[in-house]
């Protein structure tokens, strides 16, 4: 027997070899040193696969869900002292909102912009303005969003 028709029959189930199959593999295992480790670590490995390989996973879903309930708890608690202790007050909202603004509008003083800008024209000039556009949109819409409460409260809408 060779080697590859060796291993076809290791690889085979158990019913389907006939007995002198079985006893030509034995002998041929008994004299290729190589058939045989490969016999010894494929039968390794279902010995392995047989039994239980892979532990049970521990139950975790109790301990999760619990945390869950305990972070949405103090955050609902967190959400209604965060005017109280000034967590993100409107005044700093209105000094980063101003901030944003400025330096928006000073970027056409630069020289760099200048230079550009003369070179690109109007191309250069529409895009710029859409984003700067976009990003106040965006800030203002934020800013309303988070501090919609306040805001109503503040000005009883």
């Amino acid at each position: 027997m060779k080697c590859d028709n060796a291993l076809d029959v290791v690889y085979q189930t158990e019913e389907t070899v006939s007995l002198w199959t079985r006893l030509n593999l034995a002998f041929h295992i008994i004299f290729c040193g190589s058939c045989a480790a490969r016999l010894q670590t494929y039968e390794a490995a279902r010995s392995l696969l047989r039994t239980n390989f892979f532990p049970p996973s521990p139950d975790f879903t109790d301990t999760i869900m619990s945390r869950i309930y305990r972070e949405a708890a103090d955050a609902e608690t967190e959400d209604e002292r965060a005017f109280e202790i000034g967590g993100f007050s409107t005044k700093g909202w209105i000094i980063a909102g101003l901030v944003m603004l400025v330096s928006l509008a000073t970027v056409f003083f630069g020289k760099d912009f200048v230079s550009v800008a003369r070179d690109q024209g109007s191309s250069f000039l529409l895009p710029l303005g859409l984003i700067t556009g976009m990003a106040i949109t965006g800030y203002g819409a934020l800013f309303i969003g988070s501090h919609l409460k306040e805001l109503s409260e503040r000005f009883k809408l």
